[in-house]
């Protein structure tokens, strides 16, 4: 499959999800790059706004195995990779797989688990795989976690540590609806649940192949070392504690590769990264106590270090629109 699968993947997503969700054509943009970077995606917003249903949606819409955990306080990392039981028929220990098991896993509150149990998922995430007293298991491929949580109500929760807020490729906010897109949600959901309309648009296989064509988007060497630059720049920032790692540019270089594909083009521009900056980046640093106290945002920062970096003007080698 080439780039043209790419673009339609994305038009087919848009208007599949459209049925259940109004607006956020933005938001399913980048749940696609998600999906072809094979990265996970961080849904943090106040309760209501749609993030649990936004993940349902997508997984609808792909013929591929999906299990939902419901993250609490009691839940083990038994719970989520599995167990070794002992089956008295067969007269031995035998493997029975958790609801990580599968393509897309949509971990609901994961705030709400405790760091042990929240750290069972790292091992998947980052290498695809889990392993259980020794025994490793391979995961089903694309592998995609979809996370949910509420970052204003605090009591009850477990922050989640640096090192697995660095897994998530992206972190995503839905936010409130306009006021037109508010009165088409009541319509919407006022007759039979639309989200049983939906007709998946791709398999696993298909998405695999469409991920292997992502890859071979060019990135020119102006544009790379505009990525690094950025990411550098945050571990130079005088209001930045922790700055960006090398998988941080690595995630921000994948994700303007799905980004340019699904836009129909074979390379990678300036302003691909640009739009990325912020959900790629945001959830990965740490500001210092000071810019905390004096009431600085992630985003404004990160948006003054975009137009702090010099952006490539000269020619892109490889940038030729495709042909028809």
């Amino acid at each position: 499959m080439g780039l043209e699968a790419v673009a339609a993947l994305r038009r087919d997503l848009v208007r599949e999800m459209g049925r259940v969700i109004v607006g956020k054509e933005n938001v399913v943009e980048l749940l696609a790059a998600a999906l072809l970077c094979e990265g996970h995606v961080l849904i943090e917003d106040v309760p209501g706004i749609g993030k649990t249903i936004i993940a349902k949606t997508l997984a609808r819409c792909l013929s591929c195995g999906f299990s939902r955990i419901q993250f609490t306080p009691d839940l083990l990392p038994s719970d989520i990779t599995g167990i070794f039981f002992f089956n008295q028929k067969a007269g031995e220990f035998e493997f029975r797989p958790g609801p990580v098991h599968t393509n897309i896993v949509l971990a609901d509150e994961i705030n709400r688990a405790t760091p042990r149990t929240q750290s069972s998922l790292l091992e998947a995430m980052e290498e695809r795989q889990v392993t259980v007293e020794g025994h490793t298991s391979l995961l089903a491929r694309p592998f995609l976690v979809l996370a949910t949580q509420n970052p204003v109500e605090l009591e009850g929760t477990f922050p989640l540590p640096e090192a697995q807020l660095d897994r998530f490729l992206l972190r995503i906010s839905v936010g409130y609806p306009s006021q037109p897109e508010e009165i088409a949600i009541l319509r919407r959901f006022a007759g039979p649940a639309p989200l049983d309309e939906i007709e998946p648009v791709a398999t696993s296989e298909q998405v695999m192949d469409l991920v292997a064509a992502v890859r071979a988007v060019h990135v020119a060497e102006p544009v790379a070392e505009y990525i690094v630059a950025l990411t550098r720049a945050t571990r130079q920032h005088q209001s930045i504690e922790l700055g960006a790692s090398p998988r941080a540019s690595l995630s921000l270089y994948r994700a303007a590769q799905a980004l340019a594909a699904l836009r129909g083009r074979s390379y990678v521009v300036p302003d691909d990264v640009k739009q990325l900056v912020e959900p790629t980046l945001s959830h990965r640093l740490v500001l210092r106590h000071e810019g905390r106290l004096r009431g600085e945002a992630m985003g404004r920062v990160l948006r003054g270090i975009v137009d702090a970096t010099p952006v490539p003007v000269e020619p892109l080698p490889g940038a030729a629109v495709p042909a028809d």
